[in-house]
């Protein structure tokens, strides 16, 4: 007996084993799935705030109104979206997919209409608001669901992690096809001959009036270019959806008995927010988030007004986001060897580089540090999402007779996240305006180019700072990782052998 235990825990039976791995045909349709979410996600991350302010020319304070109010709609949208999933029976194809499938055709008609230049003036605002609150509500309706998924693809952690990793880089290869097809196709609606020019002086000039008229013609080419690229991505919403529905079978909660009842909503969110380790890997990625999003929704505008380098923004967005795909393998190996917690450091890569830009503007350091953030950015995106799930496995421990909790912990999360960096670009935009941001110039004052570099230097580094020692705190190891393994497949063959028992009583009495 002692042999068997220094000899490490019991492995599965084979049967079980290969009920536990998943195919790489099914981890690709998976992470196929979530990629257009990514790929729009990524084009208005990047261009909606330049194109708010330079294209439909409203004010830098309308604009931060949009941004922040379409964000907290996203983020309400997500208890909302858990407490109605938690509630969905098992159909046919599942209890998760049916959100996804329904939501998918409003959502590519949503973000078309949000880059659609209306013909009127006043009522721009109303119109960019309606239909970005629109669609921040229907990706979370898709984004709960599948976020969720992770936990229903199989019980062994290994390949959820797999299945993460391969989700994560299919991720970050849609941002990339998002912000290059975004960047190529609009990159003329955002080049003027005149901005080449008289580029040495800081002060606003009456040559650096707008350098478009403004476009009232919704068929103008500037609007739209930005028409073409919603399109084309409306199309890629329609192609992944189709793959993901095809290629991936979604599973019941293998560790629930049949007799167990869904923990309830409201019961659910006060034991999760009562969760340490998800209570401080909340706090401290929600930082994180917030930086990288106030670094992606600036950084165009940076480029463009700040370093001189409007000519190359375009290359510089693919530049970060071919450097995150390729090194998400590099991380999943990171994290696989020295441990999660240990490989989130690395975000921290980072800081000293983009206050290097900020201080010297030159376009060689520009491509590095494009580089340098684009491994920073994978590693941001692939570990709360590999960690969440080793969180749902200590909570399940925990409370073993409830079931439906895990539509709780990723839609709560993705509250937190979503209203955090709502409330981030909110104050940016509202920075530029109180500095006088002037939209189609191109030269701003010296106050909205100090403003820029403080969105783009100092306050992402405090956030990252401050978010990387609240996980210091994150109680979870790998040690703790692999004894939570081992008592939940305790627990499943526990569940299997009760089931089993009470079946037999039955038969016997019968």
């Amino acid at each position: 007996m002692a042999g068997a235990e220094r000899d490490g825990p019991p492995r599965p039976p084979p049967e079980l084993e290969q009920e536990y791995r998943l195919s790489v045909c099914s981890k690709l349709c998976y992470a196929i799935g979530g990629a257009p979410n990514q790929v729009a996600g990524s084009a208005a991350a990047f261009f909606l705030q330049i194109y708010l302010l330079d294209i439909a020319h409203i004010t830098p304070f309308h604009a931060s109104l949009v941004l922040f109010i379409g964000k907290a709609s996203g983020a309400v949208t997500d208890p909302v979206a858990g407490f109605f999933i938690s509630k969905s029976r098992w159909t046919k194809i599942g209890r998760l997919m049916p959100w996804m499938l329904a939501c998918t055709p409003f959502t590519v008609v949503s973000y078309f209409f949000m880059w659609y230049l209306p013909p009127f003036v006043a009522g721009r605002v109303a119109w960019y608001l309606i239909f970005y609150c629109l669609f921040q509500a229907l990706t979370t309706l898709f984004q709960v669901p599948y976020s969720a998924l992770t936990m229903f693809l199989s019980t062994d952690q290994k390949e959820r992690d797999s299945a993460t990793a391969y989700r994560m880089t299919m991720e970050v290869l849609g941002t990339l096809i998002g912000a290059a097809l975004q960047g190529q196709i609009v990159a003329s609606a955002h080049v003027s001959h005149h901005c080449t020019v008289n580029t040495t002086s800081h002060f606003i000039s009456p040559h650096d009036a707008p350098s478009f008229p403004e476009p009232l013609d919704p068929l103008s080419h500037q609007a739209k270019v930005y028409m073409i690229a919603a399109g084309v991505i409306g199309g890629v919403y329609l192609l992944g959806i189709v793959i993901f529905f095809f290629g991936v079978k979604e599973k019941d909660d293998p560790y629930a008995l049949t007799s167990d009842r869904a923990i309830p909503f409201c019961k659910g969110l006060g034991l999760t927010m009562k969760h340490g380790p998800y209570v401080k890997l909340t706090a401290s990625f929600l930082l994180i988030s917030t930086a990288v999003q106030l670094e992606q929704s600036n950084f165009v505008l940076f480029c463009t007004h700040a370093a001189n380098l409007r000519n190359h923004f375009q290359y510089l967005v693919v530049t970060i986001l071919v450097s995150a795909a390729v090194s998400i393998p590099f991380w999943q190996k990171i994290l696989q060897r020295f441990g999660k917690k240990c490989a989130a450091y690395g975000i921290s890569w980072m800081i000293p580089f983009a206050v290097m830009l900020v201080t010297i503007p030159n376009l060689i350091l520009a491509y590095f540090v494009a580089f340098v953030s684009g491994l920073s950015i994978a590693a941001s995106l692939l570990l709360p999402w590999s960690m969440l799930p080793d969180v749902v496995d200590n909570f399940r421990l925990q409370n073993p007779h409830g079931k439906g909790h895990e539509t709780i912990f990723y839609s709560s999360y993705v509250f937190f996240t979503k209203m955090s960096t709502g409330i981030g670009l909110g104050i940016s935009a509202a920075g530029l305006e109180f500095t006088g941001y002037k939209p189609g110039i191109c030269k701003q004052s010296n106050d909205v180019i100090l403003t820029l570099k403080i969105l783009i230097g100092a306050v992402p580094a405090i956030l990252i700072i401050v978010g990387l020692l609240i996980l210091l705190f994150y109680p979870i190891t790998e040690e703790s990782r692999k004894e939570t393994k081992l008592a939940l497949e305790m627990l499943r063959r526990n569940h299997q052998s009760t089931e089993n028992l009470d079946e037999h009583r039955e038969d016997t009495l019968v």
